[in-house]
């Protein structure tokens, strides 16, 4: 299968793109959590960029970021806040998920502004982000509930991983984490 991977900023994906992401993500969440949403997908915090993986025409995978803010202790950290991390089942174990992983630090390291990727997962995937140039930290996390934004959620047992952008992994502060909203 010849893979072609992109970046689109999400203010650049046309009607066909979405519709090709919404099948993407249907395919696979659709009985649990219902049609994807661009705006709040499954309840969590939408991308500005999208890492797409294009198999003729049809998008074989995607990976997704958020720039944002958040709070590492008393200091204040810019990262790609990343999410959305899908193979479809047809392009699943020919190594397309690293690509669209190094494909998205590759962004963001092209990004000045940008200090770190972060990302929170499921134990079960840890070892696919650490094998990805990941790195797992320690710390309370705070955020708005997904299914509520109302609500806050503060965790120390979720996995979360960084990865370096503009900075290097032992620059990360330390502290609490506040990523003033919700997760991604």
């Amino acid at each position: 299968m010849t893979v072609n991977l992109e970046v689109v900023a999400h203010h650049d994906l046309d009607q066909p793109d979405l519709a090709r992401l919404r099948g993407l993500f249907d395919s696979e969440y659709l009985a649990e959590h219902g049609q994807w949403d661009p705006a709040r997908p499954y309840g969590y915090s939408p991308a500005d960029f999208h890492v797409i993986a294009r198999s003729g025409n049809d998008v074989v995978g995607h990976v997704g970021f958020q720039k944002r803010v958040i709070s590492v202790g008393k200091n204040d950290v810019l990262v790609a806040g990343t999410g959305g991390v899908l193979v479809s089942n047809t392009a699943r174990g020919a190594g397309l998920g690293l690509q669209l992983m190094d494909r998205a630090q590759e962004s963001m390291r092209n990004d000045a502004a940008v200090s770190f990727g972060y990302l929170g997962c499921r134990p079960a995937v840890v070892p696919f982000y650490l094998s990805a140039g990941w790195t797992r930290i320690q710390a309370t996390e705070r955020h708005t509930a997904r299914l509520d934004p109302s609500q806050m959620v503060e965790s120390d047992s979720s996995p979360i991983l960084i990865c370096p952008a503009a900075r290097t992994v032992t620059d990360w502060p330390e502290g609490d984490i506040d990523l003033h909203g919700g997760p991604w």
